[in-house]
């Protein structure tokens, strides 16, 4: 990518890594900021009947609080490269993480919805570079030798955000009122930018002076936002049998196919998209992208699934969702810090494989199953969460220079969350319609020559139901199956997919002893 003049009167060489506690507090401080840009992305989700309700704005209307804040974030994370060449890593990480800290203040402090959604846009836009630039200044803050624990705690915030989110989000909503999910933001926002700041000034990378590609970015703010409103609102309005949902694929799909060709051909990208010859880099963000829909497709249809057909309240189903964030939590770092003796495409095989067999574990549960079997095998997922994303992040940026981590980071982040999205919305409707087909088939066992059905209906006749309340608890019983075995079917076609990117994993072709090393 070719630049013209650069404004920063900084030495080439890379500064030299920090050291002991001052190294220690850059890595809280980022982890914090981090932690919060992620957890930002969930903790509103079970607000949101609290939300409309104060608002005085439907339920339907009040998603928009989720909605407006995905969509403006997906637009801002692939610009970081870009941004970074013109602003600084540094100074733009301090810069967002100010700006997200004032509008999370802002939106605690909305006085009506339209408010509201307009400081959540803010907020979304701001986000965009803290999580890959969090991941860049942390890996060039450690010294080479421990690059890989560098990535390894980055990636433990990362990966525990999402699922402690509902959990802290119900907690909040049910003891305190819904804008402290917003004002918990501040201090750890003031907090992780004053590190920033203070930690890594005279650390700044250099800028260029780039035009602004208008084109680029004008069909990356619309076929992004198209996308990302598609995958958002898709459910709630029937996905292709309205014309809105319609409209915005057209839109999405003509201006993403646009920017490919624009990009490729720009001498001045807003997104490096020749990033994607290098093999590592482009398998690997193919690999975590469908390794991250199939887990958040689980994540999603997991308390679906106990809340639903179950009856857990919000507050168990979180309790029973969040073990698999605690050997995450343990395991990340300690695979990061070895991540040089390892052969990172076995952990990364071994991942899936897990992965694999929790699906196939989940796949067998029963409309009785117990809470301790409920909640082991998500225990056992935390140990496929750490040994999948730190190995296959250190993939991806394995053969990447130093000058355009940034960009790669920026760009796989982006494919991250966005697969996100694209795995909440086919499972949540794949579940649904599952559903469906096999309520109707179930009807129809349901009849007067069923041995079986005229057994239950005797012993309903026995408790003393009749009539429409006797068939009202044959239909809760049909649909609650019906829930039970498109969940088993959810899972079981989650063990195949786990299966094939396990495979997927030996097409990339990594160093021997790679680690996540800058300046290659």
């Amino acid at each position: 990518m070719d630049a013209t003049a650069s404004n920063a009167s900084l030495p080439a060489a890379e500064p030299a890594p920090l050291q002991g506690g001052t190294l220690a507090l850059l890595t809280v401080g980022l982890a914090l900021g981090t932690f919060m840009e992620v957890l930002d992305t969930s903790i509103a989700n079970v607000a949101v009947p609290t939300i409309s309700g104060s608002l005085g704005v439907a339920a339907s209307q009040g998603t928009w609080v989720i909605s407006s804040y995905s969509v403006a974030s997906a637009i801002a994370v692939p610009l970081t490269g870009w941004l970074a060449r013109r602003v600084g890593e540094v100074r733009l990480f301090t810069l967002s993480v100010l700006l997200f800290t004032i509008a999370s203040a802002a939106c605690g402090f909305a006085h009506n919805f339209e408010s509201l959604i307009a400081f959540r846009l803010v907020q979304g836009l701001v986000s965009g570079p803290m999580v890959p630039l969090s991941q860049t200044i942390l890996m060039r803050s450690y010294p080479p030798a421990k690059r890989g624990l560098a990535l390894g705690l980055w990636a433990m915030t990362v990966i525990c955000a999402p699922i402690f989110g509902p959990v802290m989000g119900g907690y909040i909503t049910d003891n305190f009122t819904w804008p402290w999910i917003f004002y918990i933001n501040v201090p750890i926002g003031l907090f992780s930018a004053f590190c920033a700041y203070m930690l890594l000034r005279g650390r700044e990378t250099q800028t260029m002076r780039q035009r602004i590609d208008v084109v680029g970015l004008v069909l990356l703010v619309t076929g992004v936002s198209c996308l990302q409103m598609m995958l958002d609102l898709g459910k709630d309005r029937d996905w292709f049998n309205s014309t809105f949902i319609v409209a915005l694929a057209v839109i999405a799909l003509v201006s993403i196919a646009f920017l490919l060709v624009w990009e490729l051909t720009e001498k001045e990208p807003i997104v490096d998209l020749s990033l994607f010859k290098d093999r590592n880099f482009a398998l690997g963000v193919v690999i975590i992208s469908f390794g991250f829909m199939a887990f958040f497709g689980s994540v999603v249809i997991f308390p679906l699934w106990l809340q639903t057909v179950m009856g857990y309240t919000a507050g168990i189903a979180g309790l029973a969702t969040a073990p698999v964030g605690l050997l995450a939590l343990f395991l990340s770092p300690m695979i990061g810090k070895n991540m040089h003796r390892l052969n990172l495409r076995m952990v990364a095989s071994f991942a899936f494989i897990v992965f694999a067999i929790v699906s196939f574990w989940n796949s067998t549960f029963t409309l009785d199953v117990p809470f301790d079997h409920v909640i082991l095998p998500r225990l056992v997922q935390g140990i496929a969460v750490a040994c999948f994303f730190v190995p296959m992040t250190t993939i991806t940026l394995s053969s990447v220079s130093d000058e355009r981590l940034a960009s790669a980071s920026g760009l796989s982040n982006f494919f991250r969350t966005l697969s996100g999205a694209i795995g909440t919305a086919i499972s949540t409707t794949f579940w649904e319609n599952d559903t469906i087909y096999h309520h109707a088939m179930l009807a129809d066992t349901v009849n007067a020559y069923s041995a079986n059905t005229n057994t239950y209906v005797n012993t309903l006749a026995g408790a003393g139901l009749s009539g429409d309340g006797l068939t009202a608890q044959l239909d809760q019983v049909v649909t609650s199956q019906a829930y039970m075995m498109a969940t088993n079917d959810f899972f079981r076609i989650s063990c195949a997919a786990f299966i094939v990117l396990a495979v997927l994993v030996w097409l990339t072709k990594p160093r021997k002893g790679a680690g996540p090393s800058l300046g290659h």
